[in-house]
């Protein structure tokens, strides 16, 4: 919780003792506190801003208040006695618990300071492969449109703005809710997160050319939803780049309005190994592999300065790492087979059941870490292909098994809330903070050490500071 809030639902319990219990009496100041508490209340609201999760507790404090405000104005201190504060005192401690359960289960999510030493700087673009038919679209003839984040090393000025946490908000919230079954307000207060990217901020010049980093979400994902992965990437030296892969994301807000939700069709839901499973499967995997080739192909133009030229000669190309999570990270293993742009790929929990088995067979080039939750929802299949893949890399390879993370800890899931189902499928019991502390960490390090050229311990070997990490690792 946030300050202000600690402060009121802490204080409307010492209220609430100080009104039933008459040992309080003897601290005469304590009929001020309710008044006290609708001044901070206010200030919460101005400095904080509303969220419903703290409607119970805004309920409390005035009615805390207007209970008191009689002995207040008389300058007299009361308190109840007798069966009546009993009753009283038990319903005000059950309204306490209401009132301090909901902003601790569903908290405003704080995205961890990013580890690096340069300010963080974002752009939005809209880019359309004119080679490519959007198969998934309603429409006849429309082409495949993505829209495209980019987080960078910055130099921001002094007027620069820090994006929101959802770009577009009034619009995603709406499609986003939707898509979940969930009443819009539920999400209302992901507005409140505050990042550490300035948007539009000009490009550092030292340093530069940067490594590049090319992030893919998973099915029913969407691009930010890895926040703290491109903003660690970016303070840290990387330029860094998330890609919205309509119809597979669960919303794309586009900039004319337009908004594209997941569409459930595109994956039968006969399930596994049903007629024409694979097919779609492969089918999916393949546009979000031909996504990620075509950003490759953008960021040339980029870097020429032909598309922005505050990226001109800031993108070094010869240093292009991949990484994904379950769909996208099946993905990336995919894209780096057949695409020796890719230096380096790093897989979060991926999918690798859609990949063809004949690029399962083939061993890949780069080096590659497969991080790995304790999920089973695949069974054997996907982990059978894990293993093939993982022991065929012809170059350094990392597997990570994650103790206390499921399949949804992968990116910033775990901060949204504390509770595991029903509030959220394949969350697992490992602290949030501390999951994606843990999945930044290796990141970097993977990358520093094979984009950057840099000696990495923490690659060498398990870590004592990671003892919920299992490694393994092997070289050609």
């Amino acid at each position: 919780m946030r300050i202000f809030e600690t402060l009121i639902i802490l204080l409307n319990l010492v209220a609430l003792l100080a009104t039933c219990l008459p040992f309080f009496l003897q601290f005469r100041w304590l009929r001020f506190l309710p008044a006290v508490v609708i001044c901070l209340t206010l200030v919460h609201l101005i400095v904080e801003q509303y969220r419903w999760q703290m409607a119970i507790s805004y309920v409390m404090t005035a009615t805390l208040f207007l209970f008191t405000l009689p002995n207040l104005l008389k300058g007299t201190a009361s308190s109840l006695s007798g069966m009546r504060a009993v009753l009283l005192g038990a319903f005000g401690f059950v309204w306490w618990l209401i009132a301090i359960a909901l902003p601790i289960i569903l908290p405003v999510p704080r995205l961890p300071m990013p580890p690096g030493p340069y300010a963080v700087g974002s752009v939005l673009y809209d880019w359309t492969d004119t080679t490519r038919a959007e198969t998934y679209a309603p429409a006849p003839n429309a082409k495949r449109e993505l829209i495209v984040q980019i987080w960078y090393p910055a130099q921001p000025t002094t007027d620069a703005k820090l994006i929101p946490f959802v770009d577009n908000f009034d619009v995603a919230l709406p499609a986003f809710a939707d898509f979940l079954k969930l009443p819009s307000f539920t999400l209302d207060h992901l507005r409140l997160v505050r990042t550490h990217s300035y948007g539009d901020a000009p490009v550092r010049n030292d340093n530069a050319p940067y490594p590049v980093v090319i992030y893919s979400h998973g099915y029913q994902g969407y691009r930010t939803a890895s926040f703290n992965q491109m903003e660690a990437l970016a303070s840290s030296g990387y330029v860094a780049i998330a890609i919205d892969h309509p119809y597979a994301a669960s919303f794309t807000v586009f900039p004319d309005g337009r908004v594209v939700v997941n569409d459930p069709a595109i994956l039968p839901p006969a399930g596994r190994n049903q007629p024409g499973d694979q097919e779609a499967r492969e089918k999916l995997q393949a546009t979000i592999v031909a996504d990620q080739r075509f950003v490759m192909d953008q960021l040339e133009l980029l870097n020429t300065g032909n598309l922005d030229p505050r990226f001109a000669g800031k993108l070094d190309l010869q240093r292009i790492g991949l990484t994904g999570v379950s769909l996208g990270g099946g993905a990336i293993v995919w894209t780096c087979k057949i695409d020796a742009r890719c230096k380096a790929g790093l897989a979060q929990d991926g999918w690798y059941e859609p990949i063809p088995q004949t690029v399962v067979s083939e061993p890949l080039r780069q080096p590659f870490m497969f991080m790995q939750s304790e999920t089973q929802m695949w069974k054997m299949d996907n982990l059978a292909r894990l293993d093939k893949l993982y022991q065929s890399v012809n170059a350094p390879a990392f597997h990570l098994k994650f103790a206390g993370v499921l399949h949804a800890d992968f990116g910033d899931y775990p901060l949204l809330t504390s509770l595991s189902a029903p509030l959220m499928y394949e969350r697992g019991t490992l602290n949030g903070e501390r999951t994606v502390y843990i999945e930044a960490a290796y990141l970097l390090a993977f990358f520093d050490m094979f984009l950057k050229d840099q000696p990495v311990p923490l690659l060498n070997g398990s870590s004592p500071d990671y003892p919920e990490v299992h490694f393994e690792t092997h070289s050609p």
